[in-house]
């Protein structure tokens, strides 16, 4: 069980203690006005994004109280206006600087960003999230010296507006600024290299009624370690209790929970509100991404929520934020393939299996509503195309590279497509994204061909994508498959992509870029 405290890789390239696991309280409720209820993430890293006004919808549905958002778009806040939905807007890192070092800039964001959107548009905005997991080891130090710049002067903005009663500010943290060489939570304390930082980001916290938050993955976990024990992932295991001077944790979510609280007594915060920023369970892109734990972590998560059990050291009501709500497919895959699979939703807001968020009774996710897609139609490797063809290769390696093939691999769900399926998923995934654009489904030497019957088999779906805004990387209707694009493709980007792609053994030849 080394190690379940130790910082390893985990999502959005952020670094996390193996004992991933975090709650919140709000015994303690600082906080003002705050409503009892679960929250849930908001991204926007999609090709094909809902409208803002149906995911909204979609929150109210399914009985989400409280949002957290990654940036304060306008037209997202303008959405949630009058929606009873409490928000957590968010100050992307790259803003740090400036905000740190300019009170100007500062009043200038929380005029625009808070004070506009609560005065004339009804949006209740309770948070200012400020950064995301700035500390993590891996950005080497390049928001030590600016976050609590930045948080004070977002702080001093907001008093000057008038709603430092209303709107605190926080920092997200990854569960790495904490550790505990034993593993055991009454050993925890802050990370040493920025003890001093945290004290003082803690005692700010503490001084202006706001909340420690903390984003915790147990997935990562088991991710990053083979030899986790992996009922000690989900909640109510009995296999492998730890001990902890005779406190029984019996999984690692309370445990990691526990080492920050421990971490804040010995630093005279005992009291101070715990917030959840980020918990959930990816459900594709790895072996142990897959919809059954996701859907047995969330609902232990979630009757631990409904039961007010709370942890050890804190029982009682935990104020939290699932991650996510819908799937992201235009996010960075650096951490993982998992990485764009954390939805309780995909990405036409369909859910992935049945959760109960509200009442331990209540009948699950509800869909959203009035979706519309594209024509049902898909884009598949040509039945009269050989595998062999020389241009096999670098077409499905230029389809992913540009599209999304996270769904294909070992241990994911669609690992049992053959070569031709494959090479299909990839096709089709590129067809999609750009809007079945006809230039999208013409691969060199007649490999691709668009199909009317559904080639989706077993847990692999093909899907099609949702009419939608232009894709991300292009404009207007999206980009088209272009034989210069290929070639440009093929001799820069080639040699270091996907040459034995994902286990198919395409064979390249005449390239020689790759030894088959």
């Amino acid at each position: 069980m080394g190690g379940l405290i130790k910082g390893v890789v985990s999502t959005r390239q952020r670094q996390q203690p193996l004992v991933v696991t975090l709650r919140c309280l709000s015994i303690l409720q600082l906080l003002v006005d705050s409503v009892s209820g679960i929250g849930v993430n908001w991204g926007t890293q999609a090709t094909h994004p809902l409208p803002p006004s149906t995911v909204v919808k979609m929150l109210r549905d399914n009985g989400f109280q409280k949002v957290k958002l990654f940036d304060a778009d306008s037209a997202t806040l303008n959405a949630l206006a009058n929606s009873g939905i409490q928000i957590m807007v968010g100050i992307p890192n790259d803003m740090l600087y400036n905000l740190a070092n300019s009170e100007q800039a500062a009043d200038t964001w929380v005029a625009k960003n808070v004070s506009s959107h609560i005065s004339s548009g009804g949006a209740d905005i309770r948070y200012v999230a400020v950064g995301n997991e700035p500390f993590l080891s891996s950005y080497n130090g390049s928001f030590l010296g600016t976050t609590l710049p930045a948080l004070r002067n977002i702080q001093s903005a907001l008093t000057k507006a008038g709603l430092s009663t209303r709107v605190k500010v926080t920092v997200p943290l990854n569960a790495d600024v904490y550790e505990s060489p034993t593993n055991l939570p009454s050993d925890g304390d802050f990370r040493s290299d920025i003890h001093d930082l945290m004290l003082s980001i803690v005692k700010f916290l503490s001084d202006n009624g706001a909340p420690f938050t903390v984003n915790i993955y147990p997935f990562i976990s088991l991710y990053s370690d083979p030899n986790f024990p992996l009922g000690f992932a989900f909640f109510g295991n009995k296999s492998f209790p730890l001990n902890d001077g005779g406190t029984i944790y019996d999984n690692v979510f309370d445990a990691n929970h526990d080492t920050l609280i421990w971490a804040l007594q010995k630093n005279g915060y005992g009291s101070l509100p715990v917030v959840i920023g980020e918990i959930g369970w990816p459900t594709d892109g790895d072996k142990n991404a897959n919809l059954n734990y996701a859907q047995q972590f969330n609902q232990g998560f979630m009757d631990s929520v409904i039961s007010n059990k709370g942890t050890p050291l804190r029982p009682g009501y935990v104020d939290a934020y699932l991650f996510s709500l819908i799937d992201e497919d235009a996010k960075s895959i650096q951490p993982g393939n998992f990485e764009r699979h954390w939805g309780l939703f995909y990405l036409d807001g369909q859910p992935k299996y049945a959760v109960s968020l509200v009442t331990a009774n209540s009948k699950g996710l509800v869909p959203a509503r009035d979706v519309h897609y594209l024509a049902r139609q898909w884009c598949i490797m040509s039945p009269s195309a050989s595998l062999d063809d020389p241009q096999v290769g670098p077409s499905v390696s230029y389809a992913c590279a540009n599209a999304d093939c996270t769904s294909l691999g070992y241990g994911t769900s669609c690992e049992n497509l053959d070569a031709r399926g494959n090479i299909s998923y990839a096709f089709n995934s590129y067809y999609q994204q750009n809007n079945q654009l006809e230039s999208a489904c013409k691969f060199p030497n007649n490999l691709s061909v668009v199909i009317n019957n559904d080639p989706s088999t077993g847990t692999c779906k093909f899907r099609i994508m949702i009419q939608g805004q232009a894709v991300i990387s292009g404009a207007g209707g999206g980009k088209g498959f272009s034989r210069s694009s290929l070639v440009v493709f093929i001799l820069v980007f080639f040699p270091l992509y996907f040459c034995d792609f994902l286990g198919l053994k395409l064979k390249v030849y005449g390239l020689g870029f790759c030894d088959f």
